[in-house]
């Protein structure tokens, strides 16, 4: 009896040693934070991934995630500086930053982290739209009014060891009761800038075209001009070549003799053949033989 009450006491033993040894083990895993604690207290924070031990039995640990979350909020209704209602429906991608904060404030249960979130995010939603009208509301859709909100949102919740790192709108939408209005007025205001563009696009068009006859015209002048100025040149070349080819008695009694059998020629075309001269004249005497 004495032996088995023996072996009973060592394998006792053993267990409890099994169970503290285990019992002061921690594992830290990827994108977590680990808090240790003692009576309560923050003693130590890991968030490098491994293991780890502590005192077993008195501490005791607390995973904390610290990777990107998607938090999805529900549509909430938000008024515009011009009195316009509309329904604003957004997401949140969150993640934790500060372990000490998050636990202290939120006993590092994501469902309160939400609840701040979207307290944070529906106030900073509130508030930057009702500093614009709608058209400017609509105007900023997208990366800048996303900017707007979030910067806000983080303003209201980095006391609790938090950061929002997008509150995006993903849907941005008007009442049903005033849908049509707003659609109708949106559309005559998009018409009235077009036909502003249309009337801008028309005048510089014509202004476009009058300088260009008016380019036109000066050059046409201007071409006419040259070419006038060319002939001339040309004519006085032709007079002066004439004037050196026929500059002695000979030669310009040749001349007049060929010009007019020139003219003789050109007179004699057609049916009647009949002409009648001076007998002083040039052709006169050509026909009587007077050179």
């Amino acid at each position: 009896m004495k032996k088995v009450a023996i072996k009973t006491f060592f394998i006792i033993v053993a267990l409890a040693a099994v169970i503290v040894f285990f019992n002061s083990l921690y594992t830290v895993k990827y994108n977590n934070y680990v808090i240790v604690q003692q009576f309560g207290k923050i003693v130590d924070i890991k968030d490098s991934p491994g293991l780890y031990m502590k005192v077993p039995f008195i501490q005791n640990t607390t995973s904390i995630y610290y990777g990107n979350r998607i938090y999805d909020i529900p549509t909430s209704d938000v008024i515009t500086k011009d009195k316009k209602s509309m329904i604003a429906d957004d997401y949140v991608i969150w993640r934790v930053t500060d372990a000490r904060k998050y636990f202290q404030t939120l006993g590092a249960q994501a469902p309160r982290a939400e609840e701040r979130i979207e307290a944070a995010v529906y106030n900073a939603t509130k508030n930057t739209i009702s500093s614009m009208t709608q058209d400017e509301v609509i105007a900023a859709r997208g990366a800048n009014l996303t900017g707007l909100i979030t910067k806000e949102s983080n303003s209201d919740i980095k006391e609790y060891g938090i950061e929002v790192l997008t509150a995006e709108i993903k849907a941005l939408d008007l009442p049903d009761d005033n849908k049509a209005a707003v659609y109708e007025r949106m559309i005559s205001e998009r018409n009235n800038i077009a036909a502003g563009y249309t009337a801008k696009g028309e005048a510089a068009a014509q202004k476009i075209k009058n300088e260009t006859d008016k380019q036109v015209t000066v050059t046409k002048a201007n071409a006419e001009k040259e070419a006038e100025k060319i002939i001339a040149e040309g004519e006085a070349e032709y007079m002066r070549i004439l004037s050196d080819a026929y500059n002695d008695e000979s030669k310009a009694d040749f001349y007049n003799f060929t010009r007019s059998l020139d003219a003789l020629k050109t007179s004699l075309n057609g049916d009647n053949k009949t002409i009648m001269l001076d007998k002083n004249s040039e052709l006169a005497r050509i026909l009587y033989g007077s050179y």
